[in-house]
């Protein structure tokens, strides 16, 4: 099972996610579950990495995990909050729908700080 946990500032800002284990849907390497946890977690970890005033701290080293924290730059006068908003959202509907579809293969925790 893919265990996903998912920290999120009380206004929505993504702050950091990370995902470990593979899902056991089907054989590593052909298991469309972690392959939809991947895109999902990739895809919003490099639309961020590309965004002024946002920096990451990823830690992508070993297959079966992926983690990220999101670093802010506060001096940057940017749109930082509201893509870090669209990104928390992305993630957490996106892992929310696979969770609902495959309860056996992937589970969610979203957590909201201060």
């Amino acid at each position: 099972m893919t265990q996903v946990l998912l920290v999120r500032h009380k206004n929505g800002e993504l702050q950091s996610c990370s995902a470990i284990g593979h899902s056991g849907f089907s054989v590593k390497g052909s298991d469309i579950v972690c392959a939809a946890i991947t895109t999902l977690l990739r895809t919003t970890l490099e639309v961020l990495e590309n965004s002024e005033g946002i920096r990451l701290v990823a830690d992508v080293a070993s297959r079966g995990s992926l983690a990220f924290t999101v670093k802010r730059d506060e001096s940057e006068y940017s749109d930082s909050d509201k893509k870090l908003i669209f990104a928390g959202d992305f993630l957490e509907l996106g892992l929310k729908r696979l969770m609902k579809d495959y309860p056996s293969n992937v589970t969610l925790q979203v957590q909201f700080i201060d």
